[in-house]
């Protein structure tokens, strides 16, 4: 299992938190399970309202765990349509469901012993102080010498345009089949009795 830091792990969970609640996730929840599984230290549910809104999720997680470099181990589907995608990057495992299957996974409650990170302390800390911004000098004006003349522009000359010449439309017919050979249609017809 590849293994990173508890700060850099804190650091990818916090924005991973960040970037769903951006794409809009629902019912988000970090959960703390290192003393319970042998198999992640962290579990993250996300409710998407759509197929393709956790599509987006899951696009959104990948793109938090390559920035941070972390390895994704597996992203499992269920096909489309059955509401449930989990991503598992090692110590991190994200399940993305919609409504009506999370409820019937129910893996909020399968977990209920793990210890539920917040939210806000989380979010909190991602935030980072506001940086004063440092006033930037005027630019000096270079000083007038003399009032300048107004141009006054000529109005653009008109396109020439050249019509290509349009054939007439004529009542086109399709060409008639061709007439089958007498021999051919005597064989069909004595083949039908």
């Amino acid at each position: 299992m590849a293994t990173v830091s508890d700060a850099q792990t804190s650091s990818i969970l916090r924005a991973l938190v960040a970037a769903l609640e951006d794409k809009k996730a629902e019912q988000l929840k970090v959960m703390n399970v290192g003393g319970l599984s042998d198999i992640t230290d962290f579990l993250v549910f996300a409710t998407g309202n759509s197929e393709p809104h956790l599509r987006a999720l899951r696009i959104e997680a990948e793109k938090i765990f390559d920035a941070a470099k972390l390895p994704i181990a597996g992203t499992e589907q269920g096909g489309y349509g059955s509401g449930w995608t989990v991503m598992d990057a090692y110590q991190i495992m994200v399940h993305f469901f919609t409504a009506e299957q999370r409820v019937n996974y129910a893996l909020d409650k399968l977990w209920k012993d793990a210890v539920e990170i917040d939210l806000k302390t989380m979010a909190a800390k991602v935030a980072a102080p506001a940086k004063p911004k440092v006033a930037k000098a005027p630019k000096a004006k270079a000083p007038k010498t003399a009032a300048k003349a107004k141009t006054v522009k000529s109005p653009p000359k008109p396109r020439a345009t050249v019509k290509k010449p349009t054939a007439p439309k004529s009542a086109a017919k399709k060409p008639a089949a061709k007439a089958k050979p007498a021999a051919a249609k005597a064989v069909k017809k004595s083949t039908r009795k």
